[in-house]
């Protein structure tokens, strides 16, 4: 009997879940937007717009709420900032700014190449600092309101952090991304995940050994362990495509003091401007580019920032490169907006609002159909991120 009771309950609650009525569906779409139940008069203004049909409205005014970019919007961006994908880091330059730029409606794409950062202005911060975290730190801490632009302001990053205007990039020359890429490495590590941050591919699912492999550095073995399948193989297909692109960071570094901060932790991004030469290269170019060069002394020298998008042909082309960039260029700026004008950027911008509202990964053909109808929407809409959020929480508001 209690075995029944427990199935009929079930059914019953089932039953409640598909005839969700509007008060039913705001309260789902306040939560998953701002992850917090709203208000009395919130969700009931919420449930007369979806009662109306208007959803939008809907979810704009769920959007409101200080949560959705406080907590929401700060906890989908913050594994971004760091190798280990974690999100238990504090608020820094990278996520601030991503949430500013929501906020106000940005577009989306430049957050791999605008000269944008967004900065506290509230009394009694710290400053913002190229060698510390402190000023963003103490804005998370107080518990400022991250949806007042009075309070996270948007700036030009060449004034905040020094950088020449044409050496900025987004949130890829911002202090976090900087601290968590650029350290030590080969500087491949921006690239390898910037493209799986913001592309939603991770170097095995743009493997190609179709490509020349010209532009594959020297610290590279062309025979791993004695044996060039290997290189050819495997390692072949990731650093063909990789190393002329990430060719774009030559002249940026995590510069620290290594006996006294191993970590780096304080340490700050440097950028060698027109006129500085490094003595190890003879050139801009830092010296992690000419590391290990004897592995293999027959490979690419690199002497300076040009890169080209060798993924404009073979397999990676159905990563929808946009016809109106050249594919080539110098430094991170016009590379980062070659990754941005990519319909695999704009169509991962969705996906990771959908994983974000919806709680899930997409799987069926209907949330497939979704993803595409929503990807088109942003773009439709100036690829204001928002539009993204107000399509998948009505996809995932319950019928």
């Amino acid at each position: 009997m209690r075995l029944r009771s427990v199935f009929c309950l079930m059914l019953i609650l089932v039953g409640v879940a598909a005839q969700a009525g509007p008060r039913e569906q705001a309260l789902q779409i306040h939560n998953r937007i701002a992850g917090v139940p709203p208000s009395e008069s919130v969700l009931l203004q919420m449930a007369d717009l979806i009662a109306e049909g208007d959803v939008d409205a809907a979810v704009e005014l769920a959007m409101d709420n200080e949560h959705f970019y406080s907590v929401t919007l700060k906890n989908m961006a913050t594994p971004w900032t760091n190798r280990d994908q974690s999100v238990f880091a504090p608020l820094n330059d990278y996520t601030a700014t991503f949430i500013g730029m929501v906020r106000d409606g940005e577009d989306i794409r430049g957050l791999l190449y605008d000269n944008v950062l967004y900065v506290g202005s509230a009394s009694g911060l710290p400053a913002y600092a190229n060698d510390d975290n402190q000023h963003y730190e103490a804005l998370e801490t107080q518990g400022l309101p991250l949806g007042d632009p009075e309070v996270l302001v948007k700036r030009t990053q060449s004034d905040v952090n020094g950088l020449p205007a044409e050496a900025t990039a987004g949130v890829m020359t911002s202090r976090a991304a900087a601290r968590a890429f650029f350290y030590a490495g080969t500087n491949r590590a921006m690239f390898r995940f910037t493209l799986l941050n913001h592309l939603c591919r991770d170097l095995e699912q743009v493997h190609d050994t179709s490509l020349t492999p010209d532009r594959i550095r020297q610290d590279v073995s062309r025979s791993p362990g004695g044996d060039s399948r290997v290189f050819l193989n495997n390692c072949m297909g990731c650093h063909n495509g990789m190393d002329p692109l990430a060719q774009a960071y030559a002249y940026y570094n995590w510069d620290y003091d290594a006996d006294a901060d191993p970590e780096g932790e304080d340490g700050r991004l440097t950028y060698n401007r027109e006129g500085e030469t490094e003595a190890e290269t003879g050139t801009r170019v830092v010296p992690k580019y000419h590391i290990n060069a004897n592995t293999f002394r027959y490979g690419y020298v690199t002497m300076d920032d040009q890169w080209d998008n060798y993924w404009r042909k073979g397999n990676n082309r159905v990563l929808g490169w946009s016809d109106a960039l050249p594919g080539s260029g110098e430094g991170a700026k016009s590379m980062g907006m070659e990754l941005a004008h990519s319909e695999a950027f704009a169509s991962c911008q969705v996906e990771k609002v959908f994983r974000q509202v919806c709680l899930r990964q997409p799987g069926s053909p209907e949330d497939h159909q979704l993803i595409d109808t929503a990807t088109a929407n942003l773009a439709n809409a100036g690829f204001d991120l928002r539009r993204a959020f107000i399509d998948t929480a009505d996809y995932c508001k319950g019928e």
